[in-house]
């Protein structure tokens, strides 16, 4: 077995991720086991590089919120604020601390300097305005909305008026309450305002839709997608709000899958303007369902990518992350007779592994699950191997190391 393994493994490079794929896929995501390490995020951005220079890949999807996201998107692009503002507050769940990420948005800089508009790069984040512990305001998206809706169409036509939008949302920390998260009776998202706000995010997505002709030809495409973003984001929250608030069991499950729909309706848009690399946690982005156990039990829901996958097909293409050790969390050297031991036993320190033929040589018995002692990093699940085009496996990861 151990010649079948070396024979699955190829250099961590692009060329070796393409030659996995019957043609160049519209959305490549590529997924990380656990968040925060240079070393990963260092062998991301490597890869990016190399399909924009060999692939013609324009943009970088990340798992960060998608409003946020617009910050840098206008620094790559035109320089607009500068590098230290955009890391600060470009970025949610604390991703702009991260070096490797900082080394992406300044190289995607320098690479836009003096080129024409259609050839730059582009950031996109594709997470909704979410943190761990709260759900943003939906104010931001919906008052965009009606902005740009107002400043290009019969003020007849709009649902309502700025001044309605503001009363029915409030102060904002009633939405942010940190004690929503598991008290479902502190939540505003199935009050009488939140009620009506859903109604109107409908309506003023509709009159969005309905006028897109004028809105075109009146404005730029730039201009309507960013505008569809404003209603998807206004909608997703709303929603997400509305199952905080819920009492039943499966209130989790609910919240769990909001998000990823939330990232999958951002993901198929961003398809629109392919090829994307996206990036994100393993959970976010396989085929098969994703499982967490929370303080409610565990709960199952469908990833983003099940949900692109179901629609784009060929057009979207995953790659799984899978890590030997990382020392620094306490997880060592994995057990042989998992998938990563096995492929531990390899004398470099980085592959892209071709995981049919990895599935092949495994045989019909899977090897045994690997079991974390840090909650942090989620070992690779052998009976997910098929439903990956691909993995990338890094051998030893070591705390602020590039591979």
């Amino acid at each position: 077995m151990a010649t079948d393994i070396k024979d699955t493994a190829h250099a961590a490079d692009a060329a070796a991720v393409m030659r996995l794929l019957p043609a160049r896929p519209r959305l490549l995501a590529l997924g990380e086991p656990t968040h925060g390490e240079d070393a990963l995020l260092g062998l991301r951005n490597e890869l990016f590089r190399r399909l924009v220079e060999e692939e013609g890949y324009r943009t970088i999807a990340m798992e960060t919120d998608c409003l946020r996201g617009l910050a840098v998107d206008a620094h790559v692009t035109t320089g607009t604020g500068t590098l230290d503002e955009v890391m600060e507050y470009g970025f949610s769940h604390g991703w702009g601390a991260f070096a490797a990420n900082r080394a992406l948005v300044r190289w995607m800089r320098a690479f836009n300097e003096d080129r024409p508009a259609p050839d730059r790069l582009r950031f996109a984040g594709f997470d909704g305005p979410l943190e761990i512990t709260e759900a943003a305001s939906p104010r931001e998206a919906l008052t965009a909305l009606h902005d740009h809706l107002a400043a290009r169409v019969d003020a007849n036509l709009l649902p309502c008026t700025r001044d309605t939008l503001d009363r029915l949302l409030g102060t904002d920390d009633r939405w942010t309450e940190p004690a929503a998260m598991t008290d479902p009776a502190k939540s505003v998202g199935r009050s009488a305002e939140a009620g009506e706000l859903r109604l109107l995010a409908d309506a003023l997505t509709a009159l969005l839709d309905a006028q897109t002709p004028h809105l075109i030809a009146t404005g730029s495409r730039e201009d309507l997608e960013r505008a569809r973003l404003y209603g998807r984001t206004a909608a997703g929250l709303l929603r997400y709000h509305h199952a905080m608030a819920d009492p039943s069991p499966s209130r989790m499950t609910r919240l769990c899958a909001q998000r990823d729909l939330m990232m999958a309706h951002n993901l198929l848009a961003l398809a629109a303007r392919g090829p994307v690399l996206v990036h994100a946690h393993n959970s976010h982005l396989q085929r098969e369902k994703s499982s967490m156990r929370m303080w409610e039990g565990p709960v199952e829901w469908w990833s983003a990518g099940a949900l692109v996958s179901a629609e784009l097909g060929e057009e979207y293409a995953f790659l799984a992350t899978a890590l030997g050790t990382l020392r620094h969390q306490g997880v060592d050297t994995p057990p042989p007779d998992t998938v990563e031991g096995l492929l531990y036993a390899l004398p470099e320190n980085s592959y892209v592994i071709d995981t049919r033929r990895l599935t092949t040589a495994l045989g019909p018995t899977l090897p045994a699950p690997r079991v974390s002692p840090w909650f942090g990093y989620a070992p690779l699940a052998p009976a997910h191997l098929a439903g990956s085009d691909g993995m990338v496996f890094v051998k030893d990861v070591r705390r602020n190391e590039a591979v």
